[in-house]
């Protein structure tokens, strides 16, 4: 039997008198069972969208999709000045600029508002429509960043849920986000490309461990809050299997909000990059967070739930 708390709300389109109920709690000071998965994990039809329903069934299934060409190859070099063209124009001691502890940059947060080319690209017809297929109408930016892994310095990221964290400390309610990586450079099994948990996105998996202060500060270059245990891991791999995303630049990898997913470092020549766009159902707006003491900054989770059009 899974714990249920209420939840004072401070943010979103409710009134801050109203109480919302906190269906996945995690950041506990015990272990509790994995949580099964309360909504849907495709809420559009195949008439809301371009994907087929043999596509929207195995995205209801594994958590995941691949597709292929998303971004077309006259995209590519200009997407990729674009990362050079952010990395010089923002300041050092700029949030949204994240580096690895050598130095090198990490990911740079909210291109989309940053780039025009960037805000195109969360709107092409591969991009936009089948965000609002799999979470069945408007849809709005919860998070952008490109994300940077150089060759021989660029480290992984731990195992981990997105949504554990989107709820903990952005409060977003329910499972109702999925996340689009588009990879600007090529995905080989070796250079630190995603690994990813098919089918673990219908458990939450809660977490023990109190969030501590301004955890965004650490949690950005290296998360150790908020991650499953290595029991828990080992269980969901037993169960499920472990896939990897390969493929050339262009191709974009869709993966449900909870799905437990990771990379290993890059310890090739062979840089790797993608735009990684998060889209959140504008019926899922934020409220106050549900595992921490004050909300993450607007870089890292939109509060306005601003359809996209």
């Amino acid at each position: 039997m899974s714990e249920v708390v209420q939840h004072g709300i401070g943010g979103g389109s409710r009134p801050d008198s109203a109480a919302v109920e906190d269906r996945y709690p995690t950041r506990l000071d015990h272990a509790i069972e994995p949580i099964p998965r309360h909504e849907p994990v495709v809420w559009g039809t195949v008439a809301d969208g371009p994907l087929s329903q043999h596509h929207l069934d195995g995205f209801s299934e594994y958590g995941y999709l691949v597709a292929p060409e998303t971004v077309s190859d006259d995209w590519l070099p200009l997407l990729r000045h674009e990362i050079d063209r952010l990395a010089a124009d923002l300041d050092d001691d700029d949030p949204r600029l994240i580096r690895e502890p050598g130095g090198t940059i990490r990911s740079i947060f909210e291109p989309h508002l940053l780039s025009d080319l960037v805000a195109q690209l969360v709107r092409l017809d591969t991009v936009l429509p089948v965000a609002r297929q799999l979470l069945g109408g408007d849809v709005y930016i919860h998070q952008a960043r490109i994300n940077l892994m150089p060759g021989f310095t660029g480290t992984g990221f731990y195992w981990h849920s997105d949504f554990e964290t989107w709820h903990a400390e952005d409060g977003m309610p329910a499972i109702r986000a999925v996340s689009c990586s588009i990879a600007l450079t090529e995905n080989y099994p070796y250079n630190g490309s995603l690994m990813v948990i098919p089918g673990s996105h219908q458990t939450f998996y809660p977490c023990v461990g109190a969030t501590p202060e301004d955890n965004h500060d650490t949690s950005l270059v290296a998360q150790n809050v908020g991650v499953p245990d290595q029991t828990t891991l080992t269980k969901a791999v037993d169960a499920h299997d472990i896939h990897q995303f390969t493929g050339p630049p262009g191709t974009a990898l869709w993966f449900d909000a909870n799905l437990l997913h990771g990379s290993g470092s890059n310890i090739t020549p062979l840089p790797r990059s993608n735009v990684f766009l998060v889209f959140n159902s504008v019926d899922n707006a934020l409220t106050d967070p549900f595992a921490a003491p004050r909300p993450r900054p607007e870089y890292l989770a939109a509060r306005g739930a601003q359809a996209v059009t």
